[in-house]
């Protein structure tokens, strides 16, 4: 991922955090003849030996995972749902237009799981998203004929090899062109732009912290 140096997030703790808090990403890997993408939630997990470590499945219906084993190069895409157009006309000069986002992409090794190794995995998916729910399901205690449905999904885990993260929030704006946008993101009047204004304003604020 190309990451102009304003935008680079390096600190592991705030990528692990991104991750955690946007788990549904877009899994690409190697097809025939084009790359193919799967759109899933991935669970990530620290191992007692520090390797890191993306769960998922896809229904084995869905042709990716047969390419997993001859193509075992992977790219996962995980995206804030919050992003903004941002306009030139914002600024006090002459500039392009451009979009604030916040992403982080993982690229790694994948394999593929199966038995108590995939059982474990959905384990932990389900509780993760169950957790707050008023009734949470457990996954144990599904009855036999729901669990035997994992014979339709193929598992597999991915070893990360490469984490970058990009939050692009107008850090490379001077102060007055900064408060132009948010000021404009709020003069919007939807949750989404206010969101993306609170972004900028925290992650200024950490800066400023940090110096």
């Amino acid at each position: 991922m190309h990451i102009p140096s304003h935008f680079k997030i390096e600190d592991p703790l705030i990528i692990d955090q991104f991750i955690q808090d946007h788990g549904f990403a877009t899994l690409i890997s190697q097809g025939s003849p084009y790359p193919l993408a799967t759109h899933i939630p991935l669970e990530l997990e620290t191992l007692p030996s520090g390797i890191q470590i993306l769960h998922g499945h896809m229904s084995k219906s869905n042709p990716q995972w047969t390419y997993f084993a001859g193509h075992p190069f992977v790219l996962a895409v995980f995206m804030s749902p919050v992003h903004q157009y941002i306009s030139s006309s914002w600024y006090r000069h002459a500039n392009v237009s451009t979009w604030n986002y916040l992403s982080v992409q993982v690229s790694g090794r994948i394999r593929l799981i199966e038995g108590e190794k995939l059982k474990e995995a959905l384990r932990r998916l389900t509780h993760k998203y169950e957790k707050h729910s008023e009734q949470p399901l457990e996954f144990d205690q599904l009855p036999p004929s729901v669990q035997n449905q994992m014979r339709g999904v193929a598992g597999f885990e991915i070893e990360i090899e490469k984490k970058e993260a990009s939050f692009k929030l107008s850090q490379n704006r001077n102060e007055e062109d900064f408060a132009n946008i948010i000021r404009e993101l709020r003069k919007k009047g939807n949750p989404e732009a206010d969101k993306m204004a609170e972004l900028m304003i925290a992650a200024a604020q950490s800066k400023s912290n940090h110096v």
